[in-house]
């Protein structure tokens, strides 16, 4: 029997497995063995359906999460929960980690992460600029680690070898401070930057919350 539910579950392995033009109602259709306009009884526009996407990685990521009265421990939970989250799915990540839905799981998940901030302090004002640093930053970055996993397999191993091939021999008389960290920067670009910089956002609001005391 068709449900909201099993129409966002079967939108999501469709774009997982067939990229972002799989999300039509004609394959949709064909993936739940219904008419497609059974599908318009549950999403009135593709726009609706993407929007329901977007929501569900959203309660992907706050799946099981529980506040523990830590704030700095509790928002790098939610921000790697995100991060995992939207990685999980990087073809569905790409089409909607910019959305905005409004719709359960984004209001539950922005009711929490506000929760966090002003539980542990912060005025209103700064609560409000670090959420909204905090969740750019994640979304951010799970939109472009998302692609990146996207892309085909030659396209990801030709920019990784990017580092080695190039920067890696770049003259030091010419480019002193690459070819002197050339061998990290080949390291550490293989992986994501965005564990670090949430860990940079998490202290530098740490410092923030100091200072107003």
């Amino acid at each position: 029997m068709l449900s909201q539910e099993l129409i966002i579950d079967t939108a999501l392995r469709l774009i997982e497995q067939h990229g972002a033009e799989a999300l039509t109602v004609r394959r949709l259709g064909a993936a739940l063995g219904a008419d497609p306009s059974a599908v318009y009884r549950y999403f009135h526009s593709t726009d609706d359906l993407l929007l329901a996407i977007a929501d569900e990685l959203i309660g992907l990521a706050q799946a099981d999460w529980r506040a523990t009265g830590d704030w700095r421990a509790d928002l790098r939970a939610i921000g790697l929960r995100i991060h995992s989250a939207y990685l999980a799915h990087p073809q569905a990540a790409v089409l909607a980690a910019h959305r905005t839905t409004g719709r359960t799981h984004e209001t539950a998940a922005v009711e929490a992460i506000l929760s966090v901030l002003r539980t542990a302090g912060f005025p209103d004002q700064e609560a409000v600029r670090i959420y909204h640093a905090f969740v750019d930053q994640s979304l951010g970055f799970a939109a472009l680690d998302a692609a990146a996993l996207a892309l085909p397999a030659a396209a990801a191993t030709a920019d990784l070898r990017v580092w080695q091939s190039s920067y890696a021999r770049l003259d030091a008389t010419t480019h002193p401070h690459i070819a002197a960290t050339a061998h990290l920067l080949t390291a550490d670009m293989r992986s994501s930057g965005y564990p670090y910089a949430l860990d940079l956002l998490i202290d530098a609001a740490g410092a923030r919350l100091a200072a107003l005391r």
